[in-house]
């Protein structure tokens, strides 16, 4: 991993990797390189067997992201946009260690649409979720329509993306779309938890659960059931699976290896 990248902040603790988005200044607006970094620094906490889970916030407290960056956007072509990056939203999409969002302030286009490439979500109360592009002329394009539609249905989902409104952190989680909702402030701190929680069950299982419930917005139920039941035979092959039965029968702690 670099020394040092422009527009984030790379760091751990204990066995979670924390990537900041660090552009305070443009409320963290998401600029083609941006994004490109932001998929790297995960992309090699996923390769790092050390690491067991990922959290991403955005500094300085205003915003979590604030969607993209428009001055760099405004004059671009359907071929710039095409040749610009965005393979990297599909990187991040294929990642296999679980990723928390921890939000304060503003998620708004592109940032809403990290924050729901997530696999949970943490946010302040003060946040606020938003797909606004149609009030600029175009649509969402990493995946809010999708996700949106597929989480809030089709009638809410509509509303967000037609009228550009932003929604409260309690309202997200009252539709199911934030986990916890936390004191001002709070996020990064509740989100770091929810992490530790996390990276402390068996890392083989962990990434096998995630793409089982990932497979439920993707396939049939069937597809889905049949990608379940693999993955829970598949996990009977790993020492994490008898270690974690032994210290069941045994009444102690589990020491998983990730192996």
């Amino acid at each position: 991993m670099p020394e040092s990248y422009q527009h984030i902040l790379v760091e751990r603790d204990e066995n979670v990797g924390i990537v900041t988005l660090n552009r305070p200044h443009a409320l963290n607006a998401l600029n083609f390189e941006l994004v490109s970094e932001l998929a790297e620094a995960l992309a090699e906490f996923d390769r790092d067997s050390a690491i067991r889970c990922m959290v991403i916030t955005g500094a300085g407290g205003k915003a979590f992201a604030a969607g993209a960056d428009i001055k760099e956007m405004s004059g671009k072509s359907p071929i710039d946009m095409m040749m610009g990056g965005f393979e990297a939203w599909q990187l991040i999409k294929r990642l296999r260690k679980p990723i928390i969002a921890a939000v304060g302030g503003y998620a708004l286009g592109g940032g809403c649409e990290l924050a729901l490439h997530c696999d949970m979500i943490v946010a302040s109360e003060n946040a606020r979720f938003g797909q606004p592009e149609i009030l600029l002329g175009v649509i969402p394009g990493a995946g809010g329509t999708q996700r949106l539609a597929r989480t809030l249905g089709k009638f809410r989902a509509m509303e967000m993306v037609l009228t550009g409104a932003q929604i409260s952190a309690q309202e997200m989680a009252d539709h199911g779309l934030v986990n916890r909702v936390v004191p001002e402030g709070e996020h990064l701190v509740e989100a770091l938890k929810l992490a530790k929680k996390v990276a402390a069950q068996a890392p083989i299982a962990i990434r096998l659960a995630k793409e089982a419930v990932n497979a439920a917005f993707e396939t049939s139920l069937e597809e889905g059931l049949d990608i379940e039941r693999k993955n829970f035979f598949l996990l009977f092959a790993t020492e994490d699976m008898r270690e974690g039965m032994q210290a069941f029968i045994e009444k102690r702690k589990p020491d998983f290896k990730g192996k």
